[in-house]
């Protein structure tokens, strides 16, 4: 009997070793600041980061579509063109929980719930997942061939 106690003892010690490292990992994955949340996915997504104020070329974002990039703060950002020459722009921070968001297809997604918002407004969809509100407008204009902080 002994022997059975001492295996019992034994495999409560690794059972509980074993959740403890399940619930870290679980915690690691449900931050939105790691580098896995700053990935694109899907078929209109490109990454654009400009130099010297320039946000992105014009000609790099599909017309109907939308691409990464980063303010001169390092911010993420949506910059999407819903029609040829007219650029709208969004934070890329999920308001959920702050995973950051990727063109996807159609629309805008958090790759941490799959919260979607409109590709051409930031606004949220309806029904898409846990976010309550839509992405916050950043201010952009277009010069010449480049987008740039207005």
């Amino acid at each position: 009997m002994q022997h059975d106690a001492d295996i019992t003892r034994r495999g409560a010690i690794v059972g509980t070793a074993v959740s403890v490292v399940g619930i870290g990992a679980l915690a690691a994955c449900g931050g939105g600041d790691s580098d896995a949340d700053s990935g694109s996915s899907g078929g209109s997504a490109t990454s654009a980061t400009g130099g010297s104020g320039v946000l992105a070329k014009l000609s790099d974002i599909p017309v109907g579509g939308a691409v990464s990039a980063t303010n001169a703060a390092g911010e993420p950002l949506i910059i999407a063109q819903p029609k040829a020459g007219t650029v709208t722009a969004f934070s890329a921070i999920c308001p959920h929980q702050r995973c950051t968001v990727a063109p996807k297809d159609d629309h805008l997604e958090c790759p941490c719930h799959f919260s979607r918002f409109a590709l051409a407004t930031g606004a949220l969809i309806p029904n898409s997942g846990p976010a309550t509100s839509d992405l916050t407008p950043v201010t952009v204009q277009v010069d010449g061939e480049n987008v740039v902080p207005a």
